[in-house]
């Protein structure tokens, strides 16, 4: 064997290398399939774009509910605190009076 041999099948060898690219391979799939494919993928995107909002819309409606009863509740604190004040407690006001002050010294 001669070296020139040597060297000559070391060359191919590297010439071959060089025209394979390195990274990701080219897709074989027809354009078709890659439309369908992102179809695919817009509609599953949609759909969890959709629960998304809608699990948003049943949170603002469950804060808006909470909101709503705690107004309720301050607007009856700020009439028993007007009675109280006042001097004139109904037997409901003192009961609840009662109860507070049994809660606080638990």
């Amino acid at each position: 064997m001669n070296c020139e041999e040597g060297k000559s099948s070391s060359n191919e060898s590297s010439s071959a290398k060089d025209k394979r690219r390195r990274g990701r391979k080219p897709s074989r799939l027809d354009h078709s399939m890659k439309l369908e494919r992102s179809r695919q993928s817009a509609k599953a995107c949609r759909q969890r774009k959709k629960l998304r909002y809608e699990y948003l819309e049943e949170l603002v409606t469950d804060r808006e509910k909470a909101i709503y009863h705690l107004r309720e509740e301050l607007e009856s604190v700020k009439k028993w605190c007007k009675d109280i004040d006042s001097g004139k407690m109904s037997s409901e006001t003192r009961e609840i009076v009662r109860e507070q002050c049994k809660l606080r010294r638990s």
